[in-house]
């Protein structure tokens, strides 16, 4: 096939490689030229006991089919260990896929705090450290693929599975973070929750399931998020037995209450339309989550946010420490304001309070390439931030959250509530991550 999707040139680590899915993913990764890790420590789908046959299996079959393999036998808590057999061996790491995974499955009455932690250990603190570890190296290079597995379990719940479902849904949240974190140096983070026959699910599952579940069945949609061209980032994908799904989070329109009149029985009141998916929404971030809780906040503030102002005193704000925040603004409109008009695409009015004297900034990202100017306070903008001259200093240097200032008190938000989200992208620039 002409267009066939390689990984030529790549090296990929697998952990728990020795055997069910992580096998197949290896052999599918190594059959299309890239250099693969196969970790796995070799021991029993419970967590016990070790054994470098495995691994070492998978090696030779790999190898004896023209690929480019080494085994490593470290538990995923050794996350360097495994990373360091990847930049020792073929000097580089470009795809991590966690994958090793053991059960503990108990009733949450007779669990034990043991049960708990080791399923923790492995799941979760283990994709975090085999990830943690190959990080770094991703982000110099700019590169980087990163899988992280979740499963119905964590998803929906399962019954007997509470250490499992827990850490489950924390590799979701964790995938959504890393995400967000790594898109600006070209890693992308993906979620998978297959169903596949294996010697975990074997334990669950009746052998007629395990055959119509292969994990050859999961192993392309793994191998296509890992591949250079895909673009996908924070996705959460399901998927067995030829069907593959993504899913994301939905959420009721909500109902809105007058806060300083909310009881307990006026939640029983509207728990109709609380609960009511009719016109559902869905968040794709906490900034756009918390927006709709702003605007119910909003309709709670006092008048006080757009009560007229005197007019500006001193050389144009001068007396102001927030001025050099607006020139340095306005030096930076002046050299992408273009840009900066498409991302924000709205107007902005700070007014400021310092003792008895007050003054207005417009920031205008809406109209041509973008202004900031002085105006009089009963000038118009789409959304209007009325706070002390400290406190607008340390909100536009990064010092002070803005949901923190406005849950305290200090910043009142008048307007389109959607623009005071996107503060982040005019404060003052911070130092890289």
């Amino acid at each position: 096939m002409t267009d066939q999707l390689r990984f030529d040139g790549r090296v990929a680590v697998v952990t728990g490689a020795g055997r069910g899915l992580g096998r197949v993913y290896a052999l599918l990764f190594a059959s299309r030229g890239a250099k693969v890790v196969v970790n796995d420590l070799g021991g029993s789908h419970s967590g016990g006991g070790s054994d470098n046959t495995p691994a070492q299996q998978v090696v030779d079959e790999i190898k004896a089919a023209g690929g480019d393999a080494v085994a490593n036998f470290n538990s995923v808590e050794d996350g360097e260990a495994i990373i360091k057999t990847a930049l020792d061996t073929f000097g580089r790491i470009d795809i991590v896929v966690n994958n090793a995974g053991i059960l503990r499955d108990k009733s949450f009455t007779k669990m034990t705090p043991e049960d708990w932690d080791l399923i923790h250990r492995v799941h979760l603190k283990g994709s975090m450290s085999v990830t943690k570890a190959a990080w770094d190296h991703m982000r110099k290079q700019n590169y980087g693929r990163i899988i992280l597995v979740s499963s119905s379990a964590g998803i929906y719940g399962s019954f007997g599975q509470a250490n499992y479902s827990a850490a489950k849904l924390g590799l979701v949240g964790l995938t959504n973070t890393l995400a967000k974190e790594g898109a600006k140096r070209n890693i992308l983070v993906n979620c998978v929750a297959p169903v596949a026959g294996s010697r975990m699910t074997a334990t669950v599952m009746p052998p007629d399931f395990i055959e119509a579940l292969k994990p050859e069945y999961v192993a392309p949609l793994v191998s296509y998020l890992c591949h250079e061209s895909s673009t996908e980032n924070g996705g959460l994908f399901e998927i067995g037995g030829g069907w593959v799904g993504k899913l994301r989070w939905e959420r009721t329109k909500g109902h809105t209450f007058d806060a300083s009149k909310m009881t307990i029985e006026s939640i029983r009141d509207q728990w109709d339309s609380i609960t009511d998916f009719n016109g559902a929404t869905h968040p794709k971030s906490g900034e756009e989550a918390t927006a709709t809780i702003f605007e119910a906040m909003r309709a709670s503030q006092t008048a006080a946010a757009s009560a007229p102002a005197p007019a500006p005193t001193g050389s144009a704000g001068g007396d102001f420490k927030s001025k050099v925040i607006f020139d340095g603004l306005a030096a930076q409109v002046g050299q992408r304001g273009a840009q900066m008009v498409k991302e924000i695409n709205g107007t902005y009015k700070f007014t400021l309070k310092k003792g008895n004297d007050t003054v207005s900034w417009l920031v205008d990202l809406k109209t041509g390439n973008g202004a900031i100017s002085i105006v009089d306070s009963k000038a118009k903008a789409d959304c209007t931030l009325t706070m002390n001259d400290d406190v607008c200093y340390d909100l536009m240097t990064g010092n002070l959250n803005p949901q923190t200032a406005f849950m305290g008190g200090k910043l009142k938000i008048s307007g389109n509530m959607g623009l005071a989200m996107k503060l982040s992208k005019i404060q003052a620039p911070k130092a890289k991550m």
